[in-house]
């Protein structure tokens, strides 16, 4: 056995960790794409239109039609029921009464112009409902085209001015900063930064204390009804003009 000679101090041994050198490679069981098909096709080729056959379709498990088991009766055809004639007895028809004129109802006489030739005749009846109804215009409904100022038809007019008002928008007295104007500020009160000057008020009328109860005046006394220091109110009456015990004035004339 021959020493073999190494270069340095590396000598042969176990990797620490996995080297993919120790481990083999699966081998060609990649599939390049095919070309041929509609699945899978490869995307670097064209794929040519692909066209599939539908199977047969599947059998009903169980038949669901009843099958001949109709019991029909032989006497009905296509055409109806084969029958013979036959007959029934029904009740009686009422018949719906109606009222026809008589001979009263009717009037030769008044057929004469019917049945023989006659002059034309002509009649004036009232107005028709349709006509009533009828919304056509009249002669006053129309408007001829004016013939002076901008919108005549037909004509050549003349240049029109017309005076416009005075726009608030755009203005000399238009504010275009919408700054506040001297009547925006209060003015100051003075005597803020000055000597207060004496100030006056005046007042209400001052009542004087007292009683405020109400006091019955002159009119509210009655004197003339007073009893209790006299027998009776006093009375008066009214006596004769001339007293009975009163002598006379004789005065004699002669």
């Amino acid at each position: 056995m021959t020493e073999e000679v190494w270069m340095g101090t590396w000598r042969p041994h176990r990797p620490r960790g996995p080297v993919m050198a120790l481990y083999s490679s699966p081998g060609p069981k990649y599939l390049i794409p095919p070309t041929t098909g509609f699945m899978k096709h490869t995307p670097t080729k064209l794929r040519a239109p692909a066209y599939s056959f539908r199977g047969a379709p599947m059998l009903l498990a169980e038949n669901c039609s009843p099958g001949p088991r109709y019991n029909v009766n032989p006497r009905i055809l296509r055409t109806g029921k084969d029958l013979g004639p036959a007959y029934s007895i029904l009740g009686r028809y009422h018949t719906k009464t109606m009222l026809t004129p008589g001979p009263g109802d009717y009037f030769p006489e008044k057929s004469t112009k019917f049945v023989f030739d006659s002059a034309p005749s002509h009649s004036i009846s009232a107005r028709t409902k349709t006509f009533r109804v009828d919304s056509t215009p009249g002669p006053a409904a129309y408007m001829l085209p004016v013939v002076m100022g901008p919108h005549t038809v037909g004509k050549v007019s003349q240049p029109s001015f017309s005076i416009k008002g005075r726009s608030k928008l755009g203005g000399f007295s238009d504010d275009l900063h919408k700054t506040p104007g001297p009547a925006a500020y209060r003015q100051t009160d003075m005597q803020v930064t000055k000597f207060k000057a004496p100030q006056y008020t005046m007042a209400a009328r001052v009542e004087p204390p007292g009683d405020k109860t109400l006091k019955p005046g002159p009119g509210a006394h009655s004197p003339e009804k007073v009893t209790l220091t006299k027998p009776c109110a006093p009375i008066v009456t009214f006596g004769i003009k001339h007293s009975d015990y009163m002598t006379p004035l004789v005065v004699d004339v002669e």
